[in-house]
C-alpha cells in the first residue's frame, strides 16, 4: 500500500538521522521526493506525530523534535519510576528458564553489530531490537501483563531519544552497564540491579538536556563513536574494540 510505504520511508529517515533534530518536515518537499500526493504525505506525517517522532506545530507545519524537548525527560522520569519496580518483581519471581533467557538476550546484544553504513549515523535496526529484547527479558518474569505493556509503550516513545543520546555521549560505556544489569539480575541482587538500571536510564536522558551539539562533531568527518563508546567509522561500519563487544545506552 502506497501510504504504508511512504510512512515507513519517513519513519526510517527520521530514525537514521536524515532529518536533523528540530528540522522542518515540509509536505511539499516530501511529496516531490517520494513522487506521491500531498494527501499521502500528510497521512504519513500524522502517523509519525502519533509515535512521537515528529511534532505538529501551530502555523508552522511539521518538524522533527528537538534534543531539548521536555518529553524526553518526562519519559525518562516515567521509566525510572516504573522499570526498577518491575525489575524487582521479575528478580523475585523469575525461574531458571528466565535466567537462561536473560543470559541469551544479553549474549545476542553483545554479538549484534551496532552500525551498518546503509543505516545511517545511528545504530542499526537489528541492534535496536536486540537492545529492546534484553531490557524486556529482564522484566518479563514479573508476570504482570499490564506492567509489561507500560514498558512497551515507554520504550517505543523513547526510541528516537536513545539513538540521539548514544551519538551525543560517545564516551559512555553502556556495555558495562548492560553487563552489570545482567550480573545483578542473575545474582538475585534486586537492590543493585535497580540502582544500575536507574543510572542507566538517567545517563540516556542526560545527553539530551541541551542543544549544544556536543558529541556530534566527529560524525561530520565520517568518524564517530559506536553505542559502546568504541571508535567507529560511520561510512564503513567498522568498530575498533574487542571482538563482538558492543556498548550502548538505555
Amino acid at each position: 500500500m502506497l501510504s504504508e510505504q511512504v510512512y515507513a520511508h519517513l519513519r526510517d529517515a527520521i530514525m537514521r538521522g536524515d532529518h536533523a533534530p528540530g528540522a522542518a518536515l515540509k509536505p511539499q518537499d516530501l511529496a516531490k521526493e517520494q513522487g506521491v500526493s500531498l494527501a499521502v504525505v500528510r497521512e504519513a506525517l500524522v502517523r509519525v506525530v502519533g509515535e512521537g517522532l515528529a511534532d505538529r506545530l501551530p502555523n508552522r507545519g511539521f518538524a522533527v523534535p528537538s534534543f531539548s524537548d521536555r518529553r524526553w525527560q518526562e519519559i525518562a522520569e516515567a521509566r525510572r519510576t516504573v522499570e526498577p519496580a518491575i525489575l524487582r518483581m521479575s528478580i523475585e519471581r523469575g525461574d531458571v528458564d528466565w535466567e537462561a533467557r536473560v543470559r541469551a538476550a544479553h549474549h545476542r546484544l553483545v554479538r549484534t553489530p551496532a552500525y551498518a553504513p546503509e543505516e545511517g549515523e545511528h545504530y542499526t535496526g537489528a541492534w535496536a531490537e536486540a537492545h529492546r529484547a534484553f531490557h524486556r527479558t529482564l522484566l518479563e518474569a514479573c508476570g504482570n501483563r499490564a506492567l509489561l505493556e507500560t514498558f512497551d509503550r515507554l520504550w517505543t516513545a523513547s526510541e528516537l531519544a536513545r539513538r540521539w543520546s548514544a551519538h551525543r555521549d560517545p564516551g559512555r560505556d553502556g556495555a558495562e552497564e548492560h553487563r552489570r544489569l545482567e550480573e545483578a539480575a542473575l545474582a538475585r541482587d534486586a537492590d543493585t540491579a535497580a540502582e544500575v538500571l536507574v543510572r542507566h536510564l538517567t545517563l540516556t536522558a542526560a545527553a539530551l538536556t541541551d542543544d549544544s551539539g556536543r558529541a556530534v562533531q566527529s560524525r561530520r568527518s565520517g568518524s564517530a563513536r559506536g553505542p559502546e563508546g568504541d571508535a567507529c567509522d560511520v561510512r564503513s561500519g567498522q568498530v575498533d574494540g574487542g571482538e563482538g563487544r558492543r556498548r550502548a545506552d538505555g
